[in-house]
C-alpha cells in the first residue's frame, strides 16, 4: 500500500500573512487555495513539524536570506542536525538533516 501526506493543517489567526510567510519566505508551494472547514484549532499550537532538507547550512542561509528568523544549528550527533524556526503565530517548525539520507534516500 502506498499512502502520502497531502495535507497539514496549520492554525494561524491571519490567512494571509500565513500564506506570505509559507509561499514566499520558506518557498512552499500554493496547490490549492481554498477555506478549511475545520476551525477549532487555535493559532499557534502545531509545535515541531520537521521539515528534512538535505543540507542544513544552506537551507537556513536561504531562508535567513528571505527574512526567516532561524536558531543556530544544532548538531545532536549521530548524522543529525536540527535549526528550529517559527510562523508569525507561532506554530515552530524544525529543519532536520540527516547524514544518511542523501540520493534515492532523501
Amino acid at each position: 500500500m502506498q499512502m502520502k501526506l497531502e495535507l497539514v493543517p496549520i492554525p494561524v489567526a491571519d490567512v494571509d500573512r500565513a500564506k506570505t510567510f509559507y509561499v514566499e519566505r520558506l518557498g512552499f508551494v500554493e496547490d490549492v487555495d481554498v477555506q478549511p472547514a475545520y476551525d477549532e484549532m487555535a493559532p499557534g499550537t502545531i509545535k515541531g513539524l520537521h521539515l528534512v532538507v538535505a543540507d542544513i547550512e544552506q537551507a537556513r542561509a536561504d531562508l535567513v536570506g528571505r527574512g526567516v528568523e532561524v536558531g543556530a544549528i544544532e548538531d545532536v550527533g549521530g548524522g543529525v542536525k536540527y535549526a528550529r524556526l517559527a510562523d508569525p503565530d507561532g506554530n515552530t517548525l524544525t529543519l532536520q538533516e540527516m547524514a544518511w539520507r542523501t540520493g534515492d534516500r532523501f
